[in-house]
């Protein structure tokens, strides 16, 4: 029988000794102004020596970008200033030796993360999400605390997958997200009466597909709260039914557990 993770059952995530601060945020909230913002945030992002990108869209905002610590974390606490909706991100911090990206973009688009499925909009109200430390003690169990059998659905490329996946999950082998709505309504039977968590890097994508889930008819299903990278947080590296690295999009390329790029 597996042990059952408690708080104390994580080791102490090991903190490289870099200098670059990576972060990585995302919100669904209605936005307006997008050109006038798209500015602000260029102009404050690039005062600050930040590198990375930054989308914006009408259903909210998605940002990935490096620099030094105390600047990069000031941007960010600066971001609902004069935009209330964008204010108190929750960012996945990590660090590396050398700054990961090659130059800033703030890009106003569509969609923050798109998905061919129009009447998805998680800014209008959330998918239910489950926390990491819930998901590494059902991972544990096998099943939810109702008894339903336990799938991971992972929703990223497939290319992502090869690179480092839970134990087991479910993989469509996508070409990108465009293609999950079409994947789940060939699959959705299979998943009826199970619980169904999906997840991605940070949290983006996983959180559409949760309720598009929802639209299926599929009950039981949760969004893995903050992805990938905020479950190797709160496990503290140990990851708990993961195998291998995750996939990121910088010159990082993957992380381990640990949330440093060593091989």
């Amino acid at each position: 029988m597996p042990q059952r993770p408690t708080d104390r059952a994580f080791p102490r995530i090991r903190r490289v000794h870099a200098t670059v601060l990576n972060i990585s945020t995302y919100r669904f909230t209605p936005l307006q102004g997008l050109p006038a913002l798209r500015e602000r945030l260029y102009t404050r992002a690039q005062a600050a020596g930040l590198k990375g990108t930054v989308l914006l869209a009408e259903e909210g905002i998605n940002l990935f970008v490096a620099g030094e610590p105390g600047p990069t974390r000031a941007w960010l606490a600066a971001l609902g200033d004069e935009t209330p909706a964008l204010a108190g991100l929750r960012p996945k911090e990590s660090f590396s030796a050398a700054q990961p990206f090659k130059r800033l973009k703030v890009k106003v688009k569509h969609e923050i993360i798109r998905m061919n499925a129009p009447q998805v909009r998680p800014q209008a109200g959330r998918a239910p999400s489950l926390p990491a430390r819930t998901l590494a003690r059902w991972i544990a169990q096998g099943h939810d605390d109702e008894g339903r059998p336990l799938r991971l659905l992972d929703t990223r490329n497939a290319f992502e997958v090869d690179v480092g996946a839970f134990e087991g999950a479910i993989d469509w082998r996508l070409s990108s997200f465009g293609d999950f709505p079409q994947a789940l309504a060939q699959h959705a039977d299979a998943l009826r009466g199970c619980a169904v968590v999906s997840y991605c890097t940070g949290g983006i994508r996983c959180e559409k597909a949760a309720l598009l889930m929802r639209e299926h008819g599929l009950e039981h299903t949760w969004q893995l709260d903050g992805g990938i990278l905020d479950y190797f947080l709160q496990t503290d590296g140990a990851a708990p039914g993961w195998q291998g690295r995750c996939f990121v999009f910088d010159e990082r390329e993957a992380l381990q557990a640990n949330l440093t790029p060593e091989p």
